[in-house]
Order: structure tokens, then C-alpha cells, then sequence
């Protein structure tokens, strides 16, 4: 069964001193504020697609590789991912996505658990809808 989930910005003014508002229409999450200074700077209390998307890629990779775990018959104890999207203005926008994800999975070596973890990287629908972008990642046994 498909699912549709939505998000709406309201945007006030030019990019340069304008602000907007992200609403997390579908879960009812808090409402987060947004400007190009935050996005291009320092955060400063506010979020930015990047922000977004780090947090869509972590949570979207760890389900895949905890599903392909589970798959192999060790499914893990925990995962503990961090998505860094890096943003270059100069340089077009998003130049690239590192995946850090720390495990604990009884039984597991590190080398299957870093080819279960590419393959996840490669396989996770989030990654897939971001193919035109580098995505790097390091796996580590904890």
C-alpha cells in the first residue's frame, strides 16, 4: 500500500532576509523556521532542507540495514546513524552525503557488517531517490 506523506513551507520575503516555516503536516511534528542564513551560516536555532534530508537519509538507511540484518539472521541490537549533507552554495548545492553508522550486532564481523551496510547504503529508497549525489559511508562494530 502506498503512503503519501506532506510537508509544507510558507516563505516570507526575498531569499536573502525572507524566512519561512516548514509544517509537518502528516505527523503533526513541531513547526521548524528556516532562512538562507541558516541554511548557508550558522543554523541558529533553525533548520534546512539539508537538515531535512540528513534526517530522511538516517532514518531511511538504518530501517534498511536493520531489515537486511535481520534478513542475514542477526538482526541487530542497535544502530546509531549520522547523515552529514554537505552544502555548497558555490558549488551548486549538495556536494555530498556521509553515512556514519555504529552497531551492535552479536556475531557479526566487521567486514559482513560493512557489506550489508553498502548494500543498504545502495538499496534504502531514500538513497536510490538521491543517486545524483556522492554517498559515502563508514561502518563501525561497536
Amino acid at each position: 500500500m502506498a503512503t503519501v506523506r506532506t510537508a509544507r513551507t510558507n516563505w516570507d520575503g526575498d531569499l536573502q532576509s525572507g524566512k519561512g516555516t516548514v509544517r509537518f503536516e502528516s505527523s503533526g511534528l513541531a513547526d521548524a523556521d528556516v532562512t538562507w542564513v541558516a541554511r548557508s551560516q550558522e543554523a541558529n536555532g533553525k533548520t534546512s532542507p539539508e537538515e531535512l534530508i540528513a534526517a530522511a537519509h538516517s532514518a531511511c538507511f538504518s530501517m534498511a540495514l536493520s531489515a537486511a540484518l535481520a534478513k542475514a539472521g542477526n538482526p541487530p541490537e542497535s544502530l546509531d546513524t549520522k547523515a552529514d549533507v554537505t552544502f555548497d552554495p558555490a558549488a551548486g548545492g549538495i556536494t555530498g552525503i556521509h553515512l556514519t553508522v555504529h552497531g551492535k550486532i552479536p556475531n557479526l564481523s566487521a567486514s559482513e557488517f560493512l557489506d550489508t551496510a553498502e548494500s543498504a547504503k545502495a538499496n534504502c529508497p531514500v538513497s536510490k531517490a538521491l543517486a545524483a549525489t556522492t554517498i559515502t559511508l563508514q561502518a563501525v562494530l561497536d
